[in-house]
């Protein structure tokens, strides 16, 4: 499967004080997507990191389209687009509890080693994992 879904409850401290999610406060929702759509797989990203891996964030572009509120329920949509050489990209987008759609984004992401900070090739657990769902 292209894609995995999980819940996050927005907490008071997210928000301002009109009770609506801060728009920086997106960013970790996303990461919290994309680190759980590759637990899902079976991939640690704690273990990458340990076996000398980061995955950074190079590009990003977010769509605010309705705000999230303190308490809701949201769930994050995270779909696998692509992956090429040491970058791989996702689509995102974040629903409330009535399914209305809040936001959408799209990240590419590039595999570094940690000692050196240089572009590595994906391991080859997850590069099979990519070229099975192409």
């Amino acid at each position: 499967m292209k894609d995995h879904k999980v819940e996050v409850r927005v907490r008071y401290s997210e928000t301002d004080q009109m009770g609506v999610v801060y728009h920086g406060n997106y960013i970790p929702y996303f990461e919290i997507g994309r680190v759980e759509w590759l637990r899902n797989k079976g991939i640690s990203y704690k273990t990458m990191e340990e076996n000398g891996i980061a995955l950074p964030i190079v590009s990003m572009n977010i769509n605010y389209k309705k705000p999230a509120r303190y308490d809701e329920l949201l769930t994050v949509h995270t779909v696998f687009k692509s992956q090429s050489s040491v970058k791989v990209e996702f689509d995102c987008a974040i629903y409330n509890e009535s399914n209305e759609l809040l936001t959408t984004a799209q990240f590419i992401l590039v595999f570094v080693l940690l000692k050196t900070g240089k572009p590595v090739s994906p391991p080859d657990n997850i590069l099979e994992l990519f070229k099975a769902m192409e």
